[in-house]
C-alpha cells in the first residue's frame, strides 16, 4: 500500500473494488480532496427520484436498494448495490431512482460537478467509472427478472446466491448475510415470515447451513441455482 495515500483511502476496505481501483497516490489524493464520508442508517435515503443529481458516491460498506416508481404508482426495487459499487448518476440533471440503505452503510460522497471535472483530467478513472456503470446496469438486468418470478422460494434462493457472489464467499461458500431477514423481505417484495420459512426449508433440505444470526454456508449451489431458475 503506497505510504502517500490519504489515511481514509489507505484504510478503505472497498478501495480495490471501487472507482479508485488502480489509481495512483496523486489521483487518489485528488479524489480525497473533493470527497467526504457519509454514513446512512438502515432506511435512510441517499437520494430521492426527481431530486437534483448533485452527489455521487462509492459504497464502502453496507447494502443499498435502488427503487423506481412504476406507471401505476407502485414502487419496484430494481437493484441492490454492494461495497465497491458506484452510487448515483453523473452528467444528469435529476435522479431517476430513489436510493436508500437496506442496512447501515458507509459511503465516500463526491459532488457531481467537481467529480465530472476531475474525471476529465484523469481519463483512466473515467474509463473505470464507465466499466463500473455498465456492470451495475448488468446487475439491474439480472435483478428485475428475479423479482418478476411468482415463486417466493425462487426469489429467496436467487438472493442468497447473489449475496454470496457479491460478498465474495470463501471457497467453502461460507459468508455473512449483509441483510437482516426483514431487509431481505423488503428487497424481494415478500413478507419476512415467508423469507424465514424458505430459509428454514433450505436448511432442512440440506441446501444451506445457518449459524448465528447472519452466518450462512451454501451446501448445494447447484440445487439452489435450479430453484432460482
Amino acid at each position: 500500500m503506497p505510504s502517500d495515500l490519504p489515511p481514509r483511502c489507505a484504510a478503505c476496505a472497498a478501495r480495490d473494488m471501487a472507482l479508485c481501483d488502480g489509481l495512483g497516490g496523486a489521483e487518489l489524493a485528488a479524489f480525497h480532496d473533493i470527497g467526504r464520508r457519509r454514513r446512512l442508517s438502515a432506511g435512510q435515503a441517499f437520494g430521492w427520484s426527481g431530486d437534483p443529481a448533485s452527489h455521487c458516491a462509492n459504497l464502502v460498506s453496507g447494502v443499498l436498494k435502488v427503487s423506481r416508481v412504476e406507471a401505476d404508482g407502485g414502487v419496484q426495487i430494481v437493484g441492490l448495490l454492494y461495497p465497491g459499487d458506484f452510487v448515483g448518476a453523473l452528467f444528469a440533471e435529476r435522479c431517476t431512482d430513489t436510493i436508500a440503505a437496506l442496512s447501515d452503510a458507509d459511503l465516500c460522497v463526491y459532488p457531481c460537478l467537481p467529480l465530472e471535472a476531475l474525471l476529465a483530467r484523469h481519463p483512466a478513472a473515467g474509463r473505470l467509472l464507465l466499466r463500473r456503470t455498465m456492470a451495475t446496469l448488468a446487475e439491474v438486468r439480472r435483478w428485475m427478472p428475479m423479482l418478476a418470478r411468482a415463486r417466493a422460494e425462487a426469489r429467496v434462493a436467487a438472493l442468497l446466491l447473489d449475496m454470496a457472489r457479491r460478498g465474495e464467499a470463501e471457497r467453502d461458500a461460507t459468508f455473512r448475510l449483509p441483510l437482516s431477514r426483514g431487509a431481505m423481505a423488503e428487497a424481494l417484495g415478500l413478507a419476512v415470515e415467508t423469507v424465514s420459512r424458505h430459509m428454514t426449508a433450505f436448511q432442512q433440505d440440506g441446501l444451506i447451513a445457518l449459524s448465528g444470526l447472519r452466518g450462512v454456508r451454501l451446501l448445494d449451489r447447484a440445487r439452489l441455482a435450479g430453484i432460482a431458475g
